[in-house]
């Protein structure tokens, strides 16, 4: 981190350039993959652009902070013309003086004040870059969610179509068995109004797909256009993993890596140098200082040169500043550095809490996906074989349309339910990885 230069983190600064890189590169996307998706909503996110021109500022700060080590170097020059009356018959004769001068002065000691400004311009740069990470995280999860939510809405709408097919299928048997007098009127028009009640269930399905494509696309600071569509992740080869996450030992891991802990730790380091440097009014600051300058004057009659040459007068010095009675500021700063202290202590606590109750509930969430998952695949199993038999029966004429829609109704509403379950197991493993550190990937 040392050797970060301003000059580096403004590579970063290639987040001011995506707002036209982005746009061309969204221009050849013809299908998004998730990893296209997060880059983009990374690159064009305001609050992302912003937090990296923070950590620009930080840099200059810190580097401000090291450069008042320094000595200072001054330079000054005066003319002046002035004119004065001899006497009431020679009126006004003028003269004219210049004066030259360098000086330079330094800090010796001042309590090590500088020394802990630079450390805390340090931490604060840092910080800041720790933050920067929390914010990619976090629109990371959501762009994943959104994701997925396409991904589902795309297959819950396909598998709308496939039902609407196979009940148009129903519907022209059960036509033909109509006009041959084999069923009753009444079956016919169950069946037909399945027909109708499916055709809505696409057109919901049809619609659910369009607002959730809506929602990434405006995750992503991408303007909404009609032919979007994303890479279908092959998520019927993810499996239950029979996982049975701890915890503790998330909890443990994810306290060394995530950005928000980091960030949290830092912030409390930075106070208490801050309590330091509000005890450093207390001590003296001793400067050194040293100078040199020349003059010239008209009144004196050797010429300019030789004047500046001859009236060349070096100086040095050092001065001592010592408190005695500053009116209670420094006695305030000190007591207001110590409670920003133990609020920094208070904060990093809350995020450790935090992240441990997000964590917790992240387990939890795998777990019940996991049980979830297992049970829809049962459930949608024993359905389907159902529903098999009962087609057979129904082509062969031995149930009516009621019950042979009532098991119809019975596999779409578990084939809804696996379809859900399998996408909360995905969503949840993500959020289990995103704790542990692996990459976001599908």
């Amino acid at each position: 981190m040392n050797s970060m230069k301003i000059k580096d983190i403004i590579i970063w600064v290639l987040l001011l350039q995506p707002v036209l890189t982005s746009a061309q590169d969204s221009g050849e996307i013809k299908k998004w993959s998730l990893t296209n998706c997060i880059d983009y909503a990374l690159n064009q996110n305001i609050q992302v652009r912003q937090s990296i021109l923070t950590n620009i500022s930080n840099q200059v700060y810190k580097e401000q902070a090291q450069a008042q080590k320094l000595p200072s170097l001054g330079a000054s020059a005066n003319q002046n013309f002035s004119w004065s009356q001899t006497d009431e018959s020679s009126g006004f004769k003028g003269t004219n003086n210049s004066n030259f001068g360098v000086s330079s002065n330094i800090t010796v000691y001042n309590g090590k004040r500088l020394n802990m400004l630079i450390d805390q311009a340090e931490l604060d740069l840092q910080k800041g870059i720790y933050d920067s990470e929390s914010i990619k995280e976090s629109i990371t999860i959501s762009v994943l969610n959104a994701f997925l939510q396409v991904v589902f809405n795309e297959e819950n709408t396909s598998n709308a179509q496939s039902q609407l097919e196979a009940t148009e299928k129903q519907l022209e048997l059960a036509d033909i068995r109509l006009q041959s007098g084999i069923i009753a009127r009444s079956d016919y028009l169950q069946v037909k109004s399945q027909v109708a009640t499916e055709k809505l269930n696409l057109a919901n399905a049809k619609n659910q797909l369009n607002i959730s494509k809506v929602s990434l696309m405006q995750l992503m600071e991408l303007p909404v256009v009609s032919d979007f569509s994303v890479i279908r992740p092959e998520v019927d080869e993810f499996k239950n993993l029979q996982q049975i996450p701890i915890a503790s030992d998330v909890y443990s891991k994810a306290l060394d890596i995530r950005p928000e802990i980091k960030s949290a730790a830092l912030k409390k380091e930075s106070a208490a140098i801050a309590q330091n440097i509000a005890h450093s009014g207390y001590f003296p600051t001793l400067t050194a200082s040293a100078g040199i300058s020349t003059g010239y004057s008209s009144i004196n009659s050797k010429r300019y040169s030789s004047q500046l040459n001859d009236n060349l007068t070096p100086t040095i010095g050092a001065s001592l500043s010592i408190p005695i009675f500053q009116k209670k500021q420094n006695k305030t700063n000190v007591a207001v550095a110590k409670i920003s202290y133990q609020s920094a202590e208070l904060e990093e606590i809350d995020t450790q809490n935090q992240l441990r109750k997000a964590i917790e509930q992240a387990c939890v969430d795998v777990i019940s996906a996991q049980s979830s998952f297992e049970a829809s695949e049962e459930k949608f199993a024993s359905n389907q074989e159902s529903y098999v038999l009962a087609e057979e029966q129904f082509k062969n004429g031995i149930i009516n349309s009621v019950d042979f829609l009532f098991e119809k109704t019975n596999l779409i509403t578990a084939e809804s339910e696996l379809l859900q379950a399998r996408f909360d197991l995905v969503f949840s493993y993500k959020i289990l990885d995103f704790y542990l550190g692996n990459p976001i990937i599908l």
